[in-house]
C-alpha cells in the first residue's frame, strides 16, 4: 500500500512553508522550533517529498522550499531515516526527475545528490543506470532534468565514481556522455561537456581511453552559439593543456587561435574562462615556443581585458570620491592568518632569505571584488608572461603603453597603470630606460581626481620599489614618500589601503634609508590611527610592524617612542581577549618590541602578562574541549600563536630585561604544553619562544631541559617544515648554554639531525639550520658527536659556505674544528670541502683563524708536499687563491 500524507498534516507543513517565507524574525525563530518538533516524526520527510513531487497545484517556490529543507534533513540525519522513508524518497525523486518546471527539477537533482553523497551511491545500485537510461527520453524535461542531477553526482563524487568500489561506472557513462555532444538542445551538450569535464584533472582512465573523441567533440563545438556551451569547450581546454598537453600539441596553432576569439567574447564568463587559458599556458614549458608568434594578437586582447567594465565600476563606487567617513561593513573584512615565527639565517647578499615553505602573498591590486574577473585574470596572464618572455613582451606593449598611460578616459589611463604594474617583475630590465620618465609621471597620478586612479598608482609604483630606492633618494625615493604619506590620509578607503600596502613594500625595499624621515612618517601613521575605520586599521598596523622591521634600533629615540606607544597601547587597552583584531596588533607590537629593545622597557610588563594570560586561556579552552567536545567550543588557537610570538618578540628585544618577566609567570609550565600541542603551528612558535628565552634567561630554562629535550628530539621530523626547523635552532642554543652538560641529550636528537642533513630536497633554511646545531652539539660534546663526522661532513660544508659570518656559524665552525681534532679520519675523504668552507669566510675571529689555518697546515705536513700538490690542483682557482692568500697553503 503506497504512503499517503493525512490531510491535517499536510496543511501543517503547508503552513510551515508559508511562514518560513516570512522576513519577521519572530516568525522565523517559531518555525525553527516547529521544524525540530516535525522532525521527531519519522513521515514528516515524506511530506516533504510529496509536497515537492506531487503537489502541483502549489506554487514552484514553495515546492522548491520543501525540497531543501528535505536536503538538510538529509544532510544532517539522513542515517536515521527508516527504510521505507528512504525508499519513498529515492523512488519519488527518480519518478520526478522530468518535471515541467525547471526549478523543481533542478531542486531535485541537488537532493539526489545530497542522498548519493551520504554514502548512498553504493546502496542504490539502480540510481546510475536508471538516470543514464532516462537521457534517451524522448521527452526533453526528463533528458534534461537527469542531466542536471548527474552533472550534480559527478561534481560530488567524481573520486568515487572512478574507483573499484562501483564497479567502474565510467567505462558506461563517458561514451554515453560524449554522445550528447551532438544532441539539439544546448543545455543538454552543456550538461554533457560539465560532465565530462569533471574528470579530467583526475585523469580518470575511462575519460584517456576516450581522449580523441572527446578533443574531436570539443574542437566540434567551438563555434556553437550558446554561451554556456563555449564556456565548458573553454573550461576543458584549460585542463587539457594541464592534464594532456600531448595531445592537444598537434592541434596548438588552431587552439590558440580560437581562444583569442574567446577572450574577446561578447558573454564576459566565456572571456574568464578562456583567458585562463593563457595562465595556464605560461606554466607550461612549451609556452614560449608555441606563443611567440601571437604574441602581437594576444598582447593587445590582454590589455584591453585589463580596464574596469561597468560593472566592476558600480560594484566599487567608482563614482564615490570620498567614503572615510562610512565604518566598514564586516562581512567586508577578510579573515587574517598569521604565520608563524620560523627562524632563518643570514645569507651573503642581501637580507635574510625567506623560508621556502612560506608561500608568496600575491600581488591582488583589487581586493574588494575578491571575486575573480576579466581584468584580474588578464592583469595575472600579462604578469606570468611577462615572467616568461621578459623583455620580448615590450615590443608588443610599448606602442600601446605610451597611449594607454596619457589618456584623457580615466579608465583607459587606470588599466595603461595597471598594465605597468603587471609587467613590472618580468619585464624590469627592458623598463629601466623608461622609468626616470614614467615614475614622476606615476606620482603625479596618485594626485588625480578619481580615487581608483590614484588607488592603481600606488599599487604599481611599489611595484618598481626597488628601482626607486637603488637611485639617489631625492630623486624619485622623496617625492614618492611624499606623496606615498598624503595618499595615506586620502577621504578615500580604497586609496587609503592601496597607499598603506604600497607603503609597507617601500619600507621593505628602503629598510634604513627611511631613517631621515622617520618624524614624519610616523606622524602621519599615527594621524592616520585617529581616521581609518575597521579594515584600513588592520592593514595600518602591518605597515607600522613594517616600519619597525626596516629601520630596526633607529626607532628607538625617545621622540619617536613617544609618538608611537600611546596610540598603539591605547588600542592594546581597549580590545577585548577574544577580539581577532588582536593578532595584527600583537604581530605589530612584536615587531615594535623587537627594534626598540631596551625602549620597550616601559612597556612591556601589561603586554608580557595579557600575552601569557592569552595562552592560558586558549589551552584550556582546549581542554574543557577535548574532554566535553558536545559542551565546549573548539578554541581558535590562533590567539596562542600570536601570543607565543609576541613573547618571542620580546624576549628578542628586551634580551635579559625579560627575566624578572619570566620570574613571575608560569610561561616555563605553559611553554611545556604548547610543546606538546597537536597543531603544528603552535609547535613551531613553542620552539621559536623556547630558543628565544633560551638567550635571553637560560636560568629559568635550564630546570626544565630534562623534560624539554625529548619532545623536541620527538620533533625532529621533516614532514613538518617549519616545527622542525624551529625544534633544530632551539636545540643549538640550549647546547650552547649547557656546554657539557648536554651529554646525556646527544643521543636522543643527533641521529636524527644527521638523517635530515642526508635527505634529498631539504630546503635550504633547514639544512642551514640542522648544520648549524650539529656544529654546536659538536663543540661541546666532541666525544659523542665526532666519530659521526664522516657521516656528515659533506652536506655540513655545502650548506654553511653561503652563511654570512656571525655568531651562529663561528660557534658551528669551532665545533667543527674541535671534533677534527678528535677524529681527523673522519674528514680526509671530503677534506676539499671543508677547505672550501674556510675559504667562504670573510674575517673570521684571530683563534678561528688559528684553529683553520693549523688544521691545514696539519693536512698539508700529513700527506706531505708532493701529494698536497696533487690534491690542490682539484681546486677551482678562486679557493686556491683564497686559502694561499689567508692561509698560505
Amino acid at each position: 500500500m503506497e504512503w499517503q500524507p493525512d490531510e491535517q498534516g499536510l496543511q501543517q507543513v503547508l503552513q510551515l512553508l508559508k511562514d518560513s517565507q516570512s522576513p519577521n524574525t519572530v516568525t522565523q525563530r517559531a518555525v525553527q522550533q516547529k521544524l525540530e518538533q516535525l522532525n521527531q516524526f519519522p513521515d514528516f520527510n515524506n511530506y516533504l517529498i510529496f509536497v515537492l513531487t506531487r503537489l502541483k497545484t502549489e506554487d514552484e517556490p514553495t515546492r522548491s522550499l520543501s525540497g531543501l529543507i528535505l536536503k538538510n534533513n538529509v544532510k544532517a540525519h539522513y542515517q536515521n531515516f527508516p527504510s521505507a522513508v528512504a525508499d519513498f524518497i529515492k523512488q519519488e525523486c527518480l519518478n520526478n526527475i522530468g518535471d515541467p518546471s525547471p526549478l523543481i527539477r533542478a531542486t531535485i537533482g541537488i537532493l539526489i545528490t545530497t542522498i548519493a553523497s551520504k554514502g548512498e551511491l553504493q546502496t542504490w545500485p539502480e540510481l546510475l543506470p536508471q538516470l543514464c537510461n532516462l537521457l534517451n527520453s524522448e521527452d526533453y524535461n526528463t533528458c534534461e532534468g537527469s542531466f542536471g542531477a548527474l552533472q550534480k553526482i559527478c561534481e560530488d563524487s567524481s573520486e568515487l565514481l572512478d574507483s573499484d568500489a562501483l564497479n567502474r561506472p565510467l567505462n558506461i557513462m563517458i561514451p554515453k556522455f560524449l554522445q550528447f555532444f551532438k544532441h539539439c538542445s544546448p543545455k543538454i551538450r552543456s550538461h554533457a561537456i560539465a560532465c565530462v569535464n569533471q574528470f579530467i584533472i583526475g585523469r580518470a582512465q575511462a575519460l584517456m581511453d576516450n581522449i580523441d573523441t572527446f578533443i574531436e567533440s570539443l574542437f566540434a563545438l567551438a563555434a556553437d552559439e550558446d554561451s554556456e556551451v563555449r564556456k565548458n569547450v573553454c573550461r576543458a581546454l584549460v585542463m587539457l593543456l594541464e592534464v594532456r598537453i600531448d595531445r592537444l600539441i598537434p592541434h596548438m596553432h588552431s587552439i590558440i587561435q580560437y581562444m583569442l576569439q574567446r577572450t574577446q567574447d561578447p558573454d564576459e564568463n566565456v572571456a574568464l574562462e578562456a583567458c585562463e587559458f593563457w595562465l595556464t599556458l605560461a606554466e607550461q614549458p612549451i609556452c614560449k615556443e608555441v606563443l611567440s608568434g601571437h604574441l602581437v594578437q594576444l598582447i593587445p586582447i590582454l590589455v584591453n581585458g585589463m580596464k574596469y567594465s561597468e560593472i566592476d565600476i558600480i560594484l566599487l563606487k567608482g563614482d564615490v570620491e570620498e567614503d572615510e567617513a562610512v565604518p566598514d561593513s564586516e562581512q567586508d573584512i577578510k579573515p587574517r592568518f598569521h604565520k608563524s615565527r620560523t627562524v632563518t639565517l643570514q645569507h651573503e647578499g642581501g637580507e635574510g632569505e625567506e623560508g621556502e615553505d612560506i608561500e608568496e602573498d600575491d600581488d591582488d591590486d583589487d581586493d574588494t571584488l575578491s571575486d575573480w574577473n576579466l581584468r584580474k585574470c588578464s592583469a595575472a596572464a600579462l604578469d606570468v608572461l611577462a615572467n616568461v618572455f621578459r623583455d620580448e613582451l615590450l615590443p608588443h606593449l610599448l606602442p600601446l603603453l605610451k597611449g594607454l598611460l596619457f589618456h584623457l578616459d580615466w579608465v583607459i589611463k587606470e588599466s595603461g597603470i595597471l598594465v605597468l604594474g603587471a609587467i613590472a617583475e618580468g619585464c624590469m630590465q627592458g623598463m629601466v630606460p623608461y622609468l626616470p620618465e614614467l615614475i614622476p609621471h606615476l606620482i603625479q597620478c596618485l594626485c588625480d581626481k578619481k580615487a581608483l586612479v590614484r588607488s592603481i598608482a600606488c599599487w604599481t609604483l611599489s611595484r618598481y620599489a626597488h628601482w626607486v630606492v637603488s637611485q639617489p633618494p631625492d630623486s624619485y625615493l622623496k617625492p614618492l614618500m611624499t606623496e606615498l604619506l598624503k595618499r595615506i590620509l586620502d577621504s578615500n578607503k580604497k586609496v587609503q589601503e592601496a597607499a598603506c600596502s604600497a607603503f609597507a613594500t617601500l619600507e621593505e625595499e628602503a629598510c634604513t634609508e627611511l631613517v631621515p624621515y622617520l618624524s614624519f612618517i610616523l606622524d602621519t601613521l599615527v594621524f592616520a590611527f585617529g581616521k581609518y575605520q575597521h579594515k584600513n586599521l588592520l592593514i595600518l598596523y602591518d605597515a607600522i610592524g613594517t616600519l619597525a622591521d626596516s629601520v630596526g634600533h633607529h626607532l628607538n629615540q625617545p621622540e619617536y617612542i613617544q609618538k608611537l606607544m600611546p596610540p598603539l597601547i591605547a588600542k592594546w587597552n581597549e580590545l577585548k581577549d577574544e577580539d581577532k583584531d588582536l593578532f595584527p596588533l600583537l604581530e605589530c607590537l612584536s615587531s615594535v618590541a623587537t627594534a626598540l629593545q631596551s625602549g620597550f622597557l616601559p612597556y612591556c610588563e601589561p603586554v608580557y602578562q595579557r600575552c601569557v594570560t592569552l595562552v592560558q586561556k586558549t589551552l584550556a579552552q582546549a581542554m574543557m574541549y577535548n574532554q566535553h567536545p558536545d559542551q565546549y567550543e573548539a578554541p581558535d588557537k590562533d590567539f596562542m600563536i600570536v601570543a607565543l610570538d609576541l613573547l618571542s618578540g620580546l624576549a628578542e628585544g628586551l634580551g635579559g630585561h625579560v627575566e624578572q618577566l619570566v620570574a613571575r609567570s608560569n610561561i616555563m609550565t605553559l611553554l611545556f604544553q604548547c610543546m606538546q600541542d597537536t597543531m603544528p603551528e603552535v609547535r613551531q612558535s613553542s620552539f621559536a619562544l623556547l630558543g628565544d628565552l633560551t638567550k635571553a634567561c637560560f636560568l629559568h630554562v635550564k630546570p626544565c631541559i630534562a623534560e624539554f629535550m625529548p619532545i623536541l628530539g620527538l620533533n625532529l621530523n621533516p614532514e613538518f617544515i617549519s616545527v622542525c626547523n624551529n625544534a633544530t635552532w632551539a636545540i643549538g642554543e640550549i647546547s650552547m648554554q649547557m656546554g657539557a652538560e648536554m651529554q646525556p641529550y646527544v643521543g636522543m636528537v643527533l641521529p636524527h639531525l644527521v638523517e635530515i642533513i642526508n635527505r634529498p630536497n631539504t630546503p635550504k633554511t633547514l639544512l642551514e639550520n640542522t648544520a648549524i646545531t650539529i656544529g654546536r652539539l659538536g663543540f661541546v660534546c666532541p666525544q659523542e658527536v665526532a666519530p659521526q663526522l664522516q657521516n656528515f661532513i659533506r652536506p655540513w660544508c655545502t650548506s654553511l659556505r653561503n652563511i654570512r659570518d656571525n655568531e651562529e656559524k663561528d660557534s658551528a665552525f669551532r665545533g667543527i674544528c674541535v671534533m677534527i681534532g678528535v677524529n681527523p679520519a673522519g674528514v680526509v675523504q671530503d677534506f676539499i670541502f671543508f677547505c672550501d668552507a674556510v675559504a667562504s669566510w670573510v674575517s673570521p675571529k684571530d683563534d678561528l683563524r688559528d684553529m683553520f689555518y693549523k688544521i691545514l697546515h696539519g693536512f698539508k705536513d700529513q700527506v706531505g708536499e708532493e701529494n698536497w700538490q696533487q690534491f690542490s690542483e682539484q681546486f677551482p682557482p678562486l679557493l686556491k687563491e683564497r686559502l694561499s692568500a689567508c692561509y698560505g697553503v
